[in-house]
This record gives C-alpha cells, sequence and structure tokens, in this order.
C-alpha cells in the first residue's frame, strides 16, 4: 500500500514541476507565503534599479528641504548626493554591502531611533536585495 501511494504521488510532483516551469517561463508571477518573488538581474543599474526604490521610499524626506536631509546630511536625490553620504559619514562602501551604513539602516541592523525608512514599514527583502546586489557590483553609477 505505502509503495503504491508514493506511485500515485509521483505524477502529481511532476506535473507541479511543469506548472511552476511554465510559469516561470511565460513571466507568470509565482507568490510564496511573503509575496512574491524577486526577480533577478542580470546587472543592477542605479538608474532602473535602486532610483525606483530610493524615489518611492527615501526621497521624500532626503532632498532639499526634507527632514531628513536637515537631520543627517543625506541627499537621495542624485547618485552625487548618495555617494557624498552624511555629515556622520559614508553611505556605500562600493563592493561592500554588509560593511555599508545604509544596508545597516534599511536592514533594521541599528537602534530603533535611526532605522529607515524612519517611522515607516521596512523595505521588502526584494527592495534590499536590489540595493544590497548594487553595492555588491561595485554602486556603479549606471
Amino acid at each position: 500500500m505505502k509503495g503504491e501511494m508514493g506511485m500515485k504521488r509521483q505524477p502529481l510532483l511532476f506535473a507541479a514541476a511543469i506548472v511552476l516551469a511554465i510559469g516561470a517561463v511565460a513571466g507568470v508571477e509565482i507568490l510564496t507565503s511573503s509575496g512574491p518573488l524577486c526577480a533577478a538581474a542580470a546587472k543592477m543599474s542605479y538608474a532602473e534599479d535602486v532610483v525606483p526604490i530610493l524615489k518611492g521610499r527615501c526621497v521624500g524626506c532626503h532632498q532639499s528641504g526634507g527632514d531628513g536631509l536637515e537631520k543627517s546630511g543625506l541627499d537621495l536625490s542624485s547618485y552625487q548626493g548618495l555617494m557624498k553620504g552624511t555629515k556622520f559619514g559614508p553611505m556605500i562602501i562600493a563592493g561592500d554591502p554588509d560593511s555599508s551604513n545604509l544596508m545597516r539602516l534599511l536592514d533594521w541592523r541599528v537602534d530603533p531611533k535611526i532605522r529607515m525608512p524612519h517611522g515607516k514599514k521596512k523595505l521588502s527583502t526584494c527592495d534590499r536585495d536590489a540595493i544590497r546586489t548594487w553595492i555588491r557590483e561595485g554602486a556603479k553609477n549606471n
């Protein structure tokens, strides 16, 4: 009986694998319990991958006239501003996301008072991983 059950499950597992493969090839978004899977880019682009995240979640405070710029000196409205860092030091160590202060703030590996975005929900794992990968690839203005 046990062997018979295993044989019946094999076609179901095979069918499930085919459905997932077809979905991946067709570009269908596959959901996990934590949300959509992150799309893997061949190379991360500052302009195409990082800027939209910063504009959507960070630039509102970290731009001219913003509270974040006033308090920290960090201007995220441009590549130059990001790379300049804050009045407390650099935000990016090109090639080393784990040592980059930006990732420490975004990953919430800092005091809760300075976690970013301040007073808001944590950036998604996909967004943080995109920024992390961009830093690992050299944090280029591409």
